[in-house]
């Protein structure tokens, strides 16, 4: 086995332990994730929802957040990020928009399914138009927003991610 190998599941192991962590704790879900950068731990977290009453407190979330904080950077694309399970869609969208290089993970969404987290329902919406969703969505002041976009567009101080 390389040594790239035996790093990845060190870091692996790490994401394991801290969700199998938070199932002794009862502070969240059994998540947890760890971020890379040059071969070093930059942040970890598990599963945060329950702990801090936040919907968006998933592991990879709340690791970004501290890597993105600990880094002074948004863009986290020289990072890795080791998850327990496959990145919910949230989740993946953080990672997307993080710049994150690469994922690696352990369970697959389809075992998160089998103890009831269920995301299916939520990458089928995303393939519905907006009209058909269960979520019901209605444009409002479009005309009024669209200018703070063309702001925006022409603005010398806007910083660009």
């Amino acid at each position: 086995m390389e040594k790239s190998d035996l790093l990845h599941q060190k870091f692996m192991r790490m994401a394991i332990l801290l969700s199998k962590k938070n199932v002794h704790k009862t502070l969240g879900g059994p998540f947890g994730s760890v971020i890379v950068k040059d071969g070093k731990v930059i942040a970890k977290s598990s599963n945060r929802v329950a702990a801090t009453n936040d919907p968006t407190a998933h592991a990879e979330v709340a690791a970004i957040r501290l890597a993105s904080k600990k880094l002074n950077n948004f863009d986290l694309s020289d990072c890795i990020i080791y998850t327990s399970c496959e990145p919910c869609p949230m989740c993946l969208g953080a990672i997307y928009w993080a710049g994150i290089s690469k994922i690696y993970y352990a369970n697959t969404k389809h075992d998160a399914e089998k103890i009831g987290f269920a995301d299916k329902f939520i990458y089928d919406e995303l393939e519905l138009p907006t009209e058909k969703r269960r979520l019901q969505a209605i444009q409002l002041l479009r005309e009024e927003a669209i200018e703070v976009f063309k702001e925006w567009h022409k603005s010398d101080i806007k910083v660009e991610y």
